[in-house]
């Protein structure tokens, strides 16, 4: 019931933009070239402690605002989001020269090696921003067509896999300037329109305020 309602409160929210697949469009080339077999985490974890620890953290949880953890992410998030770098979809110098040698099973063993980290969570700091966010998070704003974040985040921010990332214990910082970039047009407003979600997302972030995408952050951090 619960999962239903807030399904409804996305469909309400977004009831202006027109329909989309769920399935990125980059994810289906990646599909394709990723292998059937067992991934190679032995091979990822050794990419980890040499390359992606120094921002990420060896573990996934990352200790610099600035950048994101990642431990406990959907494993096909990862790997999209990796393969979009690759492409050049989401731009991000340092992350793009980073993926540039990647292949896709690279990128699906990279995936799964950070999903299988244990996130360590972070406390939300602000209680009144924290209030304003739990609204927000989990009922939206109708006024402005701004729908429920658990719709596609989950309720207790895990994300979901393939397409939403995990909030939860998510440094507020990233979150801000993550919807921040999606409003600003820096991110999921690719020429070729391949980032499907991104778009929705960069829609999504244009009619919140600042104070509502601090507010969802600042919730967000706090989950667990």
């Amino acid at each position: 019931m619960i999962r239903m309602l807030l399904l409804a409160s996305v469909v309400a929210g977004i009831s202006s933009i027109a329909a989309v697949p769920i399935v990125d469009a980059a994810e289906g080339e990646t599909a394709k070239a990723a292998p059937a077999g067992k991934p190679d985490l032995a091979k990822a974890e050794a990419t980890v402690k040499s390359v992606c620890a120094a921002c990420h953290g060896a573990d996934g949880n990352s200790t610099a605002p600035v950048n994101p953890s990642i431990a406990g992410m959907p494993a096909e998030y990862i790997a999209l989001q990796l393969a979009h770098f690759k492409a050049g979809i989401r731009a991000n110098p340092i992350m793009q020269g980073m993926a540039a040698p990647l292949s896709p099973e690279d990128m699906q063993a990279l995936g799964v090696y950070f999903s299988q980290q244990k996130p360590k969570g972070l406390a939300a700091k602000d209680a009144t921003l924290v209030q304003a966010g739990q609204k927000l998070y989990r009922g939206g704003d109708a006024s402005t067509g701004v729908p429920a974040c658990a719709a596609c985040h989950a309720p207790d921010g895990a994300g979901m896999p393939k397409n939403y990332p995990r909030l939860a214990g998510q440094h507020a910082e990233y979150t801000l300037a993550q919807l921040k970039a999606f409003k600003g047009g820096e991110r999921g407003n690719d020429q070729a329109g391949k980032d499907v979600n991104g778009r929705v997302m960069a829609t999504i972030a244009s009619r919140m305020t600042e104070a509502q995408m601090r507010a969802a952050a600042e919730y967000a951090q706090g989950l667990r």
